[in-house]
């Protein structure tokens, strides 16, 4: 099975706030790569791997009090 990567558009500003996400993420999704880019002004999220469902990733983020869309 072929990885793939999701990229999400979040209004994540801060490091600590991504880390934070970034391991709750890797709790939940522990075969997937997360990484931010936020330098971007979409404030990037991407997660590559394998069954990837966006939804989950998107209530994930949701769930900690951000944004979070699939880029298109």
């Amino acid at each position: 099975m072929l990885q793939s990567i999701e990229v999400f558009k979040t209004n994540i500003q801060l490091p600590k706030h991504a880390a934070a996400v970034g391991r709750i993420l890797y709790i939940k999704f522990p075969t997937h790569t997360i990484d931010f880019d936020l330098e971007d002004c979409d404030r990037v999220l991407r997660v590559k791997g394998r069954n990837i469902v966006p939804e989950q990733v998107m209530d994930c983020v949701r769930a900690n009090g951000f944004e979070c869309e699939v880029m298109e």
